[in-house]
């Protein structure tokens, strides 16, 4: 298992620091604490991207609406 920090997967993403730390807050993007130290793991970034490609309508149990016609 690889351990990142808040600035390493800001990095990986291409996304701001402060977005990661709204994503951990929100919880989308799960981590671990050990000690005072945030880790954000392989497999917590595995999650995070396997529900980014699942359709929003899956995500929350509601169907996607097309648009008016």
């Amino acid at each position: 298992m690889q351990a990142y920090t808040v600035e390493q997967v800001a990095e990986m993403l291409h996304i701001g620091r402060d977005k990661v730390y709204c994503l951990l807050r929100t919880g989308q993007l799960r981590s671990m604490k050990i000690g005072k130290l945030r880790r954000i793991t392989d497999r917590h970034l595995a999650e995070f991207v396997a529900s980014l490609e699942t359709p929003p309508s899956h995500r929350d149990g509601h169907h996607s609406v097309g648009p008016a016609r």
